[in-house]
């Protein structure tokens, strides 16, 4: 039997690389999509429904994956609420707000839910060796993390980028929103002992480039990791869609689906 998936944001650029990998799997079936109201109809032969007319696709599916846009995602939850009772629910979608996040934590009591800022497998590797590159090498080292997307990306730091700050504050037993700094200008004085620093490159269609810097008087390492294909995280999408469907409700990472927490 194969399963049913929804692509929430379905037109968007990992819309189409999420479709591409489910047309080509025998064991996935594209139920169809959901878009803006001013999107096409139809995408390589798949139904694409507005908001507002989606809920019979939810309900049909196994699972809805939101690669949207936070404002597309809470108008998502709070209409589709029902409709997405018992579904997997996998969110790629960044910038997420505190409205988002709330939403999310309560459709995380009716079926499982997991949001991730990446997909990618050696992403989530990376996020673990950040942290334990942080305890190893305490606050002497000072922190910086570049992270550079396509010109169209509307937030900064990209989700992946503060996700690698959390990793690196967790690693450090503080709190990120008390070490931050994003970007420099200006003459802003010495650097803080402890500050985690975060710089956003923007330009044409880079996919996704992050570089988590440990910068020491003698010596520096530098974790990277640099995407080449979007298709890369479609199919880390993909593979957590397979392991969370039939989860119970509750909230998941991309940790739990490969073993990593």
């Amino acid at each position: 039997m194969s399963l049913k998936l929804v692509l929430s944001g379905a037109t968007g650029r990992m819309g189409t690389a999420l479709r591409r990998l489910i047309e080509a799997d025998s064991e996935l079936e594209l139920v169809g999509g959901i878009d803006r109201a001013d999107a096409a109809e139809r995408v390589g032969g798949v139904r694409v429904a507005p908001l507002a007319s989606s809920a019979d696709l939810i309900r049909q599916a196994d699972a809805v994956i939101d690669f949207s846009a936070p404002a597309f995602l809470g108008s998502l939850l709070r209409e589709h609420s029902e409709s997405l009772a018992g579904k997997a629910l996998l969110v790629g979608t960044t910038g997420l707000g505190d409205a988002e996040r709330s939403l999310l934590q309560a459709q995380a009591e009716r079926g499982p839910v997991l949001v991730a800022a990446n997909f990618s497998v050696a992403v989530n590797l990376l996020l673990i060796l950040a942290e334990q590159a942080a305890r190893v090498l305490g606050p002497e080292y000072d922190v910086e993390i570049v992270e550079a997307h396509h010109r169209r990306k509307e937030d900064a730091p990209s989700g992946t980028a503060l996700a690698l700050g959390e990793a690196v504050a967790r690693g450090r037993s503080v709190e990120l929103g008390s070490v931050r700094r994003d970007g420099r200008s200006g003459r802003p004085g010495a650097r803080p002992a402890g500050e985690i620093g975060f710089h956003a490159i923007r330009g044409g269609d880079l996919i996704g480039e992050h570089d988590v810097m440990f910068i020491g008087e003698l010596d520096r390492l530098t974790l990277s990791h640099h995407a080449a294909d979007r298709s890369l995280f479609a199919a880390g999408a993909l593979r957590a869609a397979r392991w969370l469907v039939g989860r119970p409700a509750g909230q998941y990472s991309m940790q739990d689906v490969l073993g990593l927490g």
